[in-house]
């Protein structure tokens, strides 16, 4: 397992000067977005009509000996606004099409979230089974927005070698084990999840239990904390939607690794994972309200290197 970090945090810095303060910091692997949500400072989509441009950024890599884990795209291409989703899924699908030029096996993206019907203008993210139009809302929105979507954009990540790692994140209809299993159910084994802990820890889900529920769906893996503040839930509940900087009025906000969670838990995370057969990147991605980004990389690098096992493990000596 290979210690990684998610640019967009440094995306204010060129990429070399990205890639020399990873090297420091012990890190020879990076994802990188391509646009959506996170932008596309450190990976240009451009690049698949400019050869030149794309050698040129090969090259980067290889001077800086720094492999890529995944692209990344997160946006919602089930948005109802078909402008939205139309600019969303063009951009997972050269994303797709960029990934098998750089021979990287991962795209990373969410889920997305329609609306209530077809001319609605903002998406509905369906938390509860009553009243029971809520229901009704729900089945049309995986019947007839994210199942041809996704069923489509499957085999097409297939035919170019690539996997689709969803994020499981709350207000897209994939943000639990379940809704995730459901969706693979439906598209097949080329969707898979990117698995960022954070994001169970605030739906009192068990981020190391999910792995065992997960299993061989794990595709990519998102190093982040979450520090729940009990002093604050019994007002709050986990549903919290004041913004992330009001942290002395929220129930929780996401905290750089070790922040929330200690050295022994991330231990037995990195140990499940394994256990389960993922092998693949820990991908530090920063959004702690509290530390800067250079100051939440130096600190989550320095408290993950212990945590991720450097080599397979070997014989016992009296074996």
């Amino acid at each position: 397992m290979k210690l990684g970090v998610f640019t967009p945090l440094l995306g204010q810095l060129p990429l070399e000067t990205v890639l020399e303060k990873l090297k420091l910091l012990g890190i020879s692997t990076v994802e990188l977005a391509t646009g959506n949500y996170p932008g596309d400072a450190h990976c240009k989509l451009s690049m698949l009509e400019d050869a030149a441009a794309l050698t040129e950024f090969q090259r980067t890599l290889e001077h800086h000996q720094v492999s890529i884990s995944a692209l990344s795209c997160h946006g919602n291409s089930l948005h109802p606004d078909k402008a939205q989703a139309a600019h969303a899924q063009e951009v997972n699908r050269q994303t797709i099409l960029l990934a098998e030029k750089l021979g990287v096996s991962t795209v990373v993206d969410f889920s997305g979230c329609p609306g209530s019907t077809h001319d609605s203008t903002y998406p509905n993210w369906i938390t509860c089974p009553w009243p029971p139009e809520y229901l009704k809302i729900l089945d049309w929105q995986w019947k007839e927005v994210v199942e041809p979507y996704w069923v489509k954009q499957a085999n097409f990540a297939e035919q170019h070698g690539v996997r689709i790692a969803i994020e499981m994140h709350p207000g897209f209809v994939v943000y639990s084990p379940e809704t995730m299993l459901r969706l693979r159910s439906i598209a097949g084994p080329s969707i898979g999840c990117n698995y960022d802990p954070s994001h169970m820890f605030w739906q009192g889900i068990d981020p190391i239990a999910a792995i065992r529920v997960l299993g061989d769906a794990i595709f990519h893996v998102h190093a982040k904390d979450t520090q729940m503040y009990q002093a604050n839930l019994p007002r709050t509940g986990v549903l919290d939607t004041k913004p992330y900087t009001d942290e002395r009025n929220r129930g929780w906000i996401f905290r750089t690794c070790g922040f929330g969670h200690g050295a022994e838990w991330w231990k037995e995370f990195v140990s499940t994972l394994r256990m389960y057969g993922y092998d693949g990147a820990l991908s530090i991605e920063h959004e702690d309200s509290l530390l800067s980004p250079e100051e939440g990389l130096t600190k989550a690098a320095h408290f993950l290197q212990e945590a991720i096992l450097k080599e397979e493990p070997t014989a016992a000596w009296w074996m």
